[in-house]
Order: C-alpha cells, then sequence, then structure tokens
C-alpha cells in the first residue's frame, strides 16, 4: 500500500466516522426534544434553574473534595450560596497575586 492509497483509506475512515456521529447527534437531538416536551407537561416545580445542581456540576465538587481530602467522600447535601464574600475573597487574591514593582 502507498502513501495515496494509506491517505485514502484514512479519509474513508474519517468520513465514515463523521457520518456516525451525525447519527448519534441526531438520536440524541430526538431524545432531548422528546425530554423537552415530557418535561414541559410536568408541572413546574418552585425552584429556578439557576437553583438546581447539575450531575457535572456534583461530579466536578466531589472530584475537588476527593483531591483535597485524598480520599473520597460522600457529599450528603450540597446547597447554592449567594454571598458577595467569594467574589471579594476572589478578587483580594488575583490582586495579591500580581508583581508590584
Amino acid at each position: 500500500m502507498n502513501d495515496q492509497e494509506h491517505l485514502l483509506a484514512v479519509i474513508d475512515a474519517l468520513r465514515a466516522e463523521v457520518r456516525n456521529l451525525g447519527a448519534r447527534v441526531g438520536e440524541l437531538e430526538v431524545r432531548l426534544s422528546a425530554l423537552t416536551v415530557a418535561t414541559a407537561a410536568s408541572p413546574t416545580s418552585a425552584r429556578t434553574p439557576q437553583d438546581e445542581i447539575s450531575e457535572e456540576e456534583l461530579l466536578a465538587i466531589s472530584a475537588a473534595i476527593a483531591a483535597f481530602l485524598g480520599v473520597r467522600a460522600r457529599i450528603r447535601n450540597v446547597r447554592l450560596v449567594h454571598s458577595a464574600t467569594w467574589a471579594q475573597v476572589g478578587r483580594v487574591h488575583i490582586q495579591a497575586s500580581h508583581r508590584v514593582h
């Protein structure tokens, strides 16, 4: 197999992969639309979307705790705290990290 044949084989493989990914995206879009319709049909809750913690955020919190403690911890409760103190501490930390001559 020469270089040109190898290149054509790689291009064909990439095209097949793009077709597979397109089919998967289409399937996920159908699932999402079905989920959206089901969610719209259910009664609304008192919580707003900003108050809910996604699974990805919960996993990130869990990973951060495990990295900090060195062991896997069980998270029993997570709640959002809206406080200006966190923003202020963040700004102080960033300003303190700058080098002043």
